[in-house]
């Protein structure tokens, strides 16, 4: 049974006045209604799905996903506002299992005593493990509860797949500028909880600042307003002229919008990997102050570099991967911030390097190869014979040493029977990969000149028991290039 609600007192009300002047301007200015409320409006525009079902009173399971200061929170507290159903808030930050078990057993008292639903709104769901999310799974299926989730990150990676099956997830975006204006001059111009009574004024260009250092965020836009402006005396008619140095004073910096456990981790890098394969130094260099602003590893980024060098280049520019190594290692050696500019280098180095696929293609082809044909033994002729015994046995028997033939080279096979012949690497015509590619062609050519005729057969010898037939020298396969192997 959940227990009887008490009555508010003198207290409670003079709390809730303390805190309502006290709080932030973010805090005070949060929209209450959703004629109040600024952006967004793909989710909650005139007509939309969300907006119907907040009018309605229809709700239903969702999880709100979106940036810092986009207004998961204020949204969540609208519909508190406007729903007939108990509203529960929980934070993820603090709250445990034996909380969501209160929760789930009074809403099942409320509903089963009045009828009434509960919605639980979850701040920071991404915070809660995998059993803290199943622990409301049940009662979210049967009813009992109606969950709303609020967080930053990517649901597809924070949030159980069993609990976004069954809830809808609407993505919010960070505000427009004309938006964060919008909120900036109602901030300035509300008596009652914004800041009408200080009288300010807001310099046109510090006002252009502060819009473009929020970033989309109106939390930041808004407390940064309020700090400048508490903390400018008034001037002659008690007005406060803000300007730039004071909106930059109140702001410090930037407010950044990178998580490095996060989806914009995964979003950064991959700009960065295609802007290097796409050779643009430009869009290249931006990703990767972007990434280091925000506190990326150096290290992971010069990782990331080796692969690109590898993957995307190869051997069009064989130095390509010494300078991601030399990166690494300057990283490593200087730390930051002159480490960074090592980076910026090989970053560079890498977009105007020729770009080749062909030695990861050529790899992935040998991997496939590895895992879905019979694993052959080691041709005789290629196999170490230390032994006397592994010498009878022909290990090592008919190998041409390329050092002892003419031209260096030997047409010998070197693959497994049921793949001779199989070509992996294909070099492009792209940087040193063109050279690579006439030396193929060389040794091709040298090997079809030199390949004998077909010689007839000679009759098997009798074998000894345990021993392996052997093939004479004349006998041993030359390198055939001809069959392709595809991904």
């Amino acid at each position: 049974m959940p227990p009887k609600p008490r009555g508010p007192t003198l207290f409670d009300a003079q709390r809730q006045q303390a805190l309502q002047n006290q709080a932030p301007l973010a805090a005070r200015m949060r929209p209450r209604t959703l004629d109040e409320f600024v952006g967004q409006g793909h989710i909650i525009g005139e007509g939309k799905l969300l907006r119907r079902a907040i009018a309605n009173d229809q709700l239903f399971s969702l999880i709100l996903w979106g940036p810092p200061g986009s207004g998961k929170t204020t949204l969540a507290q609208i519909i508190a506002n406007s729903t007939n159903a108990h509203f529960e808030p929980l934070s993820a930050v603090s709250a445990g299992v034996n909380d969501l078990r209160r929760v789930v057993q009074e809403a099942k008292d409320r509903l089963g005593m009045f009828q009434q639903r509960t919605v639980v709104f979850i701040d920071e769901i991404h915070r809660f493990n995998k059993s803290q999310q199943d622990a409301i799974l049940p009662y979210i299926e049967d009813g009992t509860i109606i969950l709303i989730g609020a967080t930053t990150e990517n649901p597809s990676f924070e949030v159980n797949s069993a609990l976004l099956s069954r809830a809808r997830v609407f993505t919010l975006e960070a505000l427009r500028d004309d938006e964060i204006g919008i909120l900036i001059d109602r901030a300035l111009s509300d008596r009652e909880r914004g800041l009408g009574e200080l009288k300010i004024m807001l310099a046109s260009d510090a006002r252009s600042y502060l819009i473009n250092m929020s970033n989309g965020d109106a939390r930041t836009a808004l407390n940064a307003l309020e700090a400048a402006a508490r903390s400018k005396p008034p001037a002659i008619g008690e007005t406060r002229l803000i300007t730039v140095d004071d909106i930059r004073d109140a702001l410090q910096s930037r407010a950044v919008r990178y998580d490095k456990h996060g989806e914009l981790h995964y979003d950064a890098i991959s700009a960065l990997h295609k802007s290097v394969r796409d050779s643009d130094p430009d869009g290249a260099l931006y990703w990767l102050g972007r990434m280091l602003d925000g506190g990326e590893d150096p290290l992971y980024i010069a990782r990331r570099l080796v692969r690109i060098a590898v993957e995307d280049i190869g051997l069009a520019d064989p130095q390509a991967l010494p300078q991601t190594i030399a990166a690494q290692q300057a990283v490593h050696f200087l730390g930051q911030p002159e480490g960074e500019l090592a980076l910026a280098q090989a970053v560079v180095y890498l977009c105007l390097a020729p770009k080749s696929n062909a030695l990861y293609r050529a790899y992935g082809a040998v991997q496939r190869d590895v895992a879905e044909t019979r694993n052959e033994p080691v041709p005789l002729h290629l196999r170490n014979a230390p032994t006397e015994l592994m010498k009878r046995l022909g290990y090592g028997r008919s190998y041409e040493y390329a050092h002892d033939l003419p031209e260096g080279r030997s047409d010998q096979e070197h693959l497994p029977p049921n793949l001779a012949g199989r070509i992996y690497y294909e070099p492009t015509g792209r940087g040193f990969e063109a050279v690579a590619r006439e030396r193929l062609a060389w040794r091709e050519e040298r090997r079809q000149r030199s390949t004998p005729p077909p010689t007839t057969p000679t009759p098997a010898e009798e074998l000894a028991p345990g021993e392996e037939p052997q093939l004479p020298p004349e006998d041993v396969p030359p390198r055939r290039r001809g069959k392709r192997s595809t991904l």
